[in-house]
């Protein structure tokens, strides 16, 4: 039997009170990840407690003004999520913050439970995202590292982008990260928030599992839909023809080492090799943007 409508949520279906998509653990079923999307009018203000869990402020559109313990972060953002990467603000557990927009916008808070409090609010620049060309031919798609081992640090949250042109598939081949393995892989929940260029634009997303722990997902999304992946093979994410795929990662899960490490399915890992004799497809990196 699918479980595709338990963890599909369409545009909407999930929306409460001032958020267009709240997820928190408790509503997904799970222990850490969570994320709200939030739209502002011209003017508005919106008060965020971040509680037990520690967020970012990612403007998906517009720019806005993060004020937090005194201190207040100007995020320029961006005109859209295929124009430029953007700007970003930092906001630990325990936090008080007020976002402010003066000419409107959406804006995502990726979250992650957590139960450390080492790191100060603080602001990271375009500038510094690492941006990535990954595969080749009809499985080059570009990733925007924003908070990752290595980009930023966080205590336990993971966030990044992936870009897909039309017709191209990415998150393959297929992968897992939902067991400890030391050096092999790490145990993290996630997120997959969608955007897709077009009125009538839409894409695929796939999640399988295994006999021991099945999980049986096939979502035509569509923007603004999201899909959750507790635990399971994920992948391919499919860009259908003509109309460009856009996704926000959040990830998080119960190692005290923060890291992202990935199991190919044994199956289909062997398709990276045939990414050596392929160049990646010419309509990367998106406008606006540059390989680093």
């Amino acid at each position: 039997m699918s479980d595709t409508s338990k963890y599909h949520l369409p545009n909407g279906s999930s929306a409460d009170g001032p958020y267009d998509l709240l997820v928190t653990p408790e509503s997904a079923g799970w222990g850490y990840s969570g994320l709200r999307i939030l739209t502002l009018k011209p003017g508005e203000a919106h008060a965020l407690s971040t509680g037990d869990s520690e967020f970012l402020v990612l403007p998906l559109t517009g720019s806005c003004t993060v004020t937090t313990d005194g201190t207040a972060f100007e995020l320029a953002g961006r005109t859209g999520v295929f124009a430029s990467a953007t700007d970003f603000a930092y906001l630990p557990r325990q936090s008080e913050a007020l976002i402010s927009s003066a000419s409107g916008g959406t804006f995502a808070l990726p979250n992650a439970r957590t139960g450390r409090s080492s790191l100060s609010a603080r602001y990271g620049s375009q500038k510094n995202v690492p941006v990535e060309l990954r595969g080749a031919g009809a499985c080059s798609r570009q990733v925007n590292n924003y908070c990752l081992p290595g980009t930023f640090d966080a205590e336990q949250l993971l966030v990044c982008e992936v870009l897909t042109p039309g017709g191209n598939w990415s998150s393959y081949p297929p992968h897992k990260h939902d067991e400890a393995r030391p050096g092999q892989e790490s145990e993290l929940e996630e997120i997959y928030y969608f955007q897709v260029a077009g009125e009538d634009g839409f894409a695929y997303q796939r999640v399988y599992g295994t006999q021991e722990r099945p999980i049986d997902v096939l979502a035509e999304v569509r923007s603004g839909d999201t899909v959750l992946i507790p635990h399971g093979w994920h992948g391919p994410s499919i860009a259908a023809p003509g109309y460009d795929l856009y996704y926000l990662n959040v990830m998080a899960g119960p190692g005290q080492d923060r890291a992202w490490l990935i199991c190919d399915d044994p199956a289909h890992g062997w398709v990276r090799e045939t990414w050596r004799s392929q160049d990646v497809d010419d309509r990367l990196p998106f406008e606006g943007l540059t390989q680093r």
